[in-house]
């Protein structure tokens, strides 16, 4: 005869419980899709076209276009040496690129991807943002340590603001406020994108050289991924304290959050993209840590899918990136 056990209700309840935390716990992405796209030259940031369903390469002297669903490439934005960045306008139906080794900003047409026209900003333009609230586009120039602001409709600059340090990512809140990493000084920037005065200036502590940077626009919490000791400060946008400091991967350059899914993400050069959830305002845990390959420090966050981008080559002594091994790696959740 069998025997009948018998949970009793509150042992059960833990069980569910526990179950149900580790299940939360793992969203369970992974690397689904390898497309090679071969070609000379290193990378920079990654922008995706949820729209279009194309992903914008800045990389090394162009930018590469390429299909989101196939992996294939549609086409290249020539004549932009030292590239680092694109930022998307879609009302507009035009495109912005941060063209670092001339100082200027490449304006082209989302539809065609012909350049339209070019504009002088600062000295060495990096990342590059669109703010919805003041339709503004937004170069965070490294060398001369300061933002250019481009009427993005008009196509003309319309000011610059001194930020104190080396700028690297930016984000905008939409409402009034823009924020951006300074890199050599472990800080974070507020200002006013309309004015062009600085609001707020926040040492980051227990973060060391702040690249990457994304925001929970709801929720008002900043993540900035620092490069220099593998660390993720999680920062409220309002106030500027470090709420959380969780471990990520060697090598941060980019972060994104997906509000939907309420998660975190930061790519880093040791090969992992570290997947960070949000249980409440005040409380983030580690919910895994994905790997991809060497050198994936860049990434871009598809807002309506939810996939992940990342981009890697062969790099060779010197940092010299090896020919016509360079790679899209797309991410997504197992199902």
């Amino acid at each position: 005869m069998k025997k009948l056990f018998i949970i009793p209700a509150l042992t059960l309840a833990v069980l569910v419980l526990s179950l149900t935390s580790w299940a939360q716990a793992a969203p369970g992405y992974k690397v689904v899709k390898t497309w090679k796209l071969g070609g000379d030259g290193g990378w920079d940031y990654l922008t995706v076209d949820p729209d279009g369903r194309r992903l914008f390469i800045a990389r090394s002297t162009r930018v590469m276009v390429v299909d989101e669903e196939s992996g294939k490439l549609l086409a290249e934005i020539p004549d932009t040496p030292g590239v680092h960045g694109v930022a998307l306008v879609p009302e507009l139906g035009r495109g912005f690129i941060s063209v670092g080794g001339e100082d200027m900003v490449a304006i082209f047409d989302l539809k065609s991807l012909k350049v339209l026209s070019k504009v002088k900003v600062g000295t060495k333009p990096d990342a590059i943002v669109y703010d919805p609230f003041t339709k503004r586009v937004f170069t965070f120039n490294a060398t001369s340590h300061d933002t250019t602001a481009v009427d993005a409709a008009k196509g003309e600059v319309v000011g610059k603001l001194d930020l104190g340090g080396k700028p690297e990512f930016a984000a905008s809140d939409e409402k009034g406020t823009m924020f951006v990493n300074i890199e050599d000084t472990s800080e974070i920037v507020a200002f006013d994108p309309q004015k062009l005065a600085v609001k707020s200036r926040w040492k980051l502590a227990g973060c060391e050289e702040p690249t990457g940077l994304a925001l929970d626009k709801k929720n008002r919490r900043l993540f900035a991924g620092c490069g220099g000791n593998k660390k993720m400060a999680i920062v409220d946008a309002d106030s500027g304290k470090v709420i959380a400091i969780p471990d990520i991967g060697e090598g941060c350059d980019a972060t994104a959050f997906d509000a939907d899914q309420k998660l975190a993400f930061a790519s880093a050069g040791d090969g992992t993209i570290t997947v960070i959830r949000e249980d409440s305002p005040d409380k983030f845990s580690v919910a895994e840590s994905v790997k991809t390959q060497d050198h994936a420090r860049t990434m871009a966050l598809d807002p309506k899918t939810h996939e992940l981008f990342t981009v890697t080559a062969k790099v060779l002594p010197q940092r010299k990136v090896e020919p016509d091994t360079f790679v899209v790696l797309m991410l997504a959740k197992s199902k």
